[in-house]
């Protein structure tokens, strides 16, 4: 069946790729390498001119060494000796197939090549001659089966006639054997004498039916010997037995036997091929004694199906019989199937349309019937399938629309499995790459950003930094980066800011200030180097941070206002509000946030600020003792770092008016400039007093501590008082007009076990040595004679109204030596501090 070519039925020559064929061909074997059997090209009906551009070749396991083709011209030529033989050895008709690939389209033909037998094997006896042992007295009539000879060729050209010389003794016969295999036999004519004649050579020649007629010859020897008169006979004429491939060596195939009813050495029995095929023989050997045929080499069922073989059993007296031995070779699945890549289309755009042919494989497997039968598949959830073409070829085509972002590369694992037992699969992995379009615009890592900017930076500096990412590669993903022309305050954006293009990195292209221009917003867009070109853009939001580079200014009182003066009512109770500090910060935020504090103040303290108001309060109850005129320098100071501060100094007079003081303050504002001068040494003069001072105490202190030595009860509760109680609560209950009768100090030794109190700095209004009794002896009875403390407190306290200060002095000796007594009665030292401890705070309390 050969196709009609395009000019036959006009149609262009890219249809081919619907249309499928098959190209039968007839030829004889033994053709001369070279020979062309046919224009291929041109059967097929395809444009010669077009055949390389299509990629005309033969795509098979056959083709590769039996043909090839000549892609200029379509010729399709013998490449080596093709031998029917060979190929098919006795199966009728012969044929060798191949198949045509083409692309652009992609097509495939099929081709069937008939191969004809000729006469070219010359009929072929096994043994070279045929030895006869023919008993003497042996009767006319007598038949003697001889080895037959094989012609590999069919019809005529195997058939065989045997022509045997002449003689007068001997005659040619035949015998047909129930397979229809024709055996040539020596007929005995007349009686031998072996007296006579003991040996005879005759001449065997086996012809066939070829043209021209070829003949092979044998040499039948025949030995005249004495009488054996029994024929070792087969137990069958013919042995079939089924064998499977790939047997071990060694392995039984089939045991032939042979019975002869004579005795002694007439009756041993040697077995032995008489007639076998060369490839056979490699395969098979028998056992002379046993009639054992075993494996002696590989059973390959895919190299030959079937083994016919001829075996003789010999006797002691030279006796032969034959049998015929057919062993038929059993396919197992030993065949894994095999996987040929024909055609490759990597790599694969990424827009491609579902259907897209990828590749052409082609699947083989060498088994015969089930085993051969392949199921081809992906494996794997990917985007393809397979489906069948023509023969054994499978398309690899697209199922779905791919994207190269997410997966870029596919690695398509085909496998081929067979439908035998046990099944053998083969695997093939396909590299597929998917080429990228620009498909993806560039994508920020936010719709929106936020950059904070320090104040007074540098210009030229970079101050952010921002990053789109586009999936696709190359030219498609490269981006470019700008900045939205917009303006800020009249002034163009670019006045302010620019962008690196490639990297994204902004630049400042002046100093900000963040009392001028706190946030401004841009617009950049982010845009890739494909066609067309895809952008996207987002906002970046700068915000100004501000730096602490004002100082606080204050408003009030102005600073040049040095002589004003502020009235502090004498009878204004604690807390009396007297003026407040106003100050501002042009700076935000902690930079923003200001505290009052006093410069210096004297002791007493008279007045208190506000740290965070700048509210200036009396801290106690003004006396006619006490200083009526006070200078107070106050320091503003915000919470920047390094942290920036002005200074303003007050004016304050305690007086009930402004008439009590007038004449001193305007005696005050004429001589400003001496009593400056006169305060200069009246502090250098305090500061070394104060000096001197603090020496001789503590030198009165340490002479004190190592010669007093209290008693142990009253030194541990002392130390207990100092660890337990905290030196604020003393003046948290005390009050402005009366303070703490004993402040406290503590003399600290080497070894912090040597620690004690030591009393310091006694009121001037109360006697210590009236405080405290001089001798310790009165305490136990004190203790037992004196009223509860609650009684004290209320006496004591009626009379303090009544009678003023000095019966409040007595009052405190009286409550301090009760107190200190009760609590040295207590059991243990601790328990006496805490008696002490507890007695004096709510002493205090109440008397709050």
């Amino acid at each position: 069946m050969v196709k009609p070519t395009d000019a036959q039925n006009g149609i262009s020559e890219y249809m081919d790729a619907d249309r499928c064929a098959q190209i039968n061909y007839t030829i004889v074997e033994e053709m001369r390498k070279g020979s062309i059997v046919s224009n291929l090209a041109k059967d097929l009906g395809l444009n010669i001119q077009k055949l390389s551009d299509r990629q005309f070749r033969l795509v098979s396991h056959v083709s590769e060494k039996y043909f090839s083709v000549q892609v200029d011209n379509g010729n399709l030529y013998i490449k080596d000796r093709i031998d029917r033989e060979t190929l098919c050895a006795a199966t009728d008709p012969c044929f060798l197939t191949f198949d045509v690939l083409v692309e652009k389209p992609l097509n495939v033909f099929n081709v069937k090549v008939e191969i004809q037998d000729i006469n070219d094997n010359v009929p072929k006896f096994y043994l070279e001659f045929i030895k006869l042992d023919i008993l003497e007295w042996t009767s006319p009539g007598a038949r003697f089966v001889l080895q037959y000879a094989r012609d590999p060729d069919l019809g005529n050209n195997s058939i065989i006639s045997y022509v045997l010389s002449d003689n007068q003794y001997f005659t040619l016969g035949e015998k047909i054997n129930s397979d229809g295999m024709k055996y040539p036999e020596v007929i005995l004519e007349k009686s031998l004498d072996r007296e006579t004649q003991s040996y005879y050579e005759l001449i065997l020649a086996a012809s066939d039916g070829g043209s021209p007629m070829l003949t092979g010859t044998t040499q039948v020897k025949i030995s005249v010997t004495d009488v054996n008169d029994n024929f070792p006979i087969f137990t069958q004429e013919v042995y079939k037995v089924t064998l499977n491939e790939n047997m071990p060596l060694n392995t039984i195939v089939v045991i032939v036997k042979a019975n002869d009813n004579d005795e002694g050495s007439n009756a041993e029995i040697t077995y032995s091929f008489s007639n076998i095929p060369e490839d056979a023989l490699k395969v098979f050997g028998i056992d002379s004694k046993s009639g054992e045929i075993k494996t002696k080499g590989i059973v390959d069922f895919e190299i030959t199906k079937t083994y016919e073989m001829s075996v003789q059993a010999q006797d002691g007296g030279g006796l032969v019989s034959h049998a015929n031995v057919v062993v038929q070779i059993v396919d197992i699945n030993d065949n894994a199937p095999e996987i040929t890549l024909n055609s490759l289309s990597s790599p694969i755009s990424e827009n491609s349309l579902p259907g897209t042919v990828v590749a052409l494989i082609n699947i083989h497997d060498k088994d015969s019937k089930e085993n051969s039968d392949v199921v081809c598949e992906i494996k794997g959830a990917l985007p393809f399938k397979l489906l069948s073409s023509s023969g054994h070829f499978f398309k690899i085509v697209t199922t779905t629309t791919l994207d190269r972002e997410e997966i870029s590369y596919y690695n398509i694992v085909i496998v081929a499995t067979d439908k035998g037992s046990p099944q053998l699969s083969t695997i093939k992995n396909i590299n597929l790459t998917i080429s990228d379009v620009n498909d993806n615009p560039p994508v920020f890592q936010k719709s929106n950003y936020v950059a904070y900017i320090t104040e007074n930076n540098l210009p030229g500096g970079s101050i952010y930094s921002v990053q789109a990412t586009d999936p696709d590669t190359e030219e498609h993903g490269k981006i470019t980066y700008s900045i939205v022309s917009s303006q800020v305050e009249k002034f163009p954006i670019f006045s302010f800011l620019s962008i690196n293009p490639v990297t994204g990195v902004l630049y400042a292209q002046r100093s900000f200030d963040y009392e001028d221009q706190k946030e401004f917003q841009i617009q950049i867009i982010a845009k890739d180097n494909g066609l067309p070109s895809l952008s996207t853009n987002t906002t970046l939001k700068i915000l100004v941070v501000d730096r602490n580079d004002n100082a606080p200014k204050i408003l009030y009182p102005s600073p040049e206002s040095d002589g004003m003066f502020e009235i502090v009512p004498l009878a204004s109770e604690q807390g009396y509000l007297v003026t407040k500090v106003v100050a501002v910060d042009a700076d935000s935020g902690h930079n923003g946030w200001l505290s009052y504090n006093f410069m210096q103040t004297s002791e007493p303290s008279y007045f208190t600020i506000g740290h965070n108001t700048g509210e200036i309060r009396t801290s106690h109850i003004f006396q006619e003792k006490d200083n009526f005129r006070h200078r107070l320098a106050v320091l503003v100071k915000d919470n920047g770092d390094p942290s920036l501060s002005a200074t303003v100094t007050l004016n304050l007079v305690a007086a009930e008016d402004f008439q009590h003081v007038a004449p001193e303050l305007n005696s005050k504002s004429i001589n400003v400039q001496s009593q400056s001068n006169v305060q200069f040494y009246l502090v250098i003069a305090l500061a070394l007093i104060c000096f001197f001072f603090m020496l001789t105490v503590i030198l009165a202190v340490l002479s004190k501590c190592r010669k007093d030595e209290p008693s142990t009860s009253f030194t541990s509760i002392n130390q207990n008082i100092y660890s337990q109680m905290d030196p604020q609560l003393f003046s948290r209950y005390s009050t402005a007009s009366l303070p703490f009768p004993l402040s406290y100090d503590v003399c600290v030794a080497l070894d912090s076990n040597e620690s004690d109190f030591s009393f310091l700095k006694p009121n001037p209004n109360v006697a210590i040595d009236s405080l405290l009794d001089a001798d310790n002896s009165g305490i136990a009875k004190q203790n037992i004679e004196e009223p509860s403390i609650t009684n004290s407190l209320q006496q004591c306290w009626t009379n303090k109204y009544r009678l003023g200060v000095l019966v409040e002095g007595e009052c405190l000796k009286y409550i301090y030596n009760s107190i200190y007594r009760e609590a040295k009665g207590q059991s243990s030292s601790k328990h006496g501090v805490q008696y002490y401890i507890e007695h004096t705070f709510k002493y205090n309390k109440s008397n709050t």
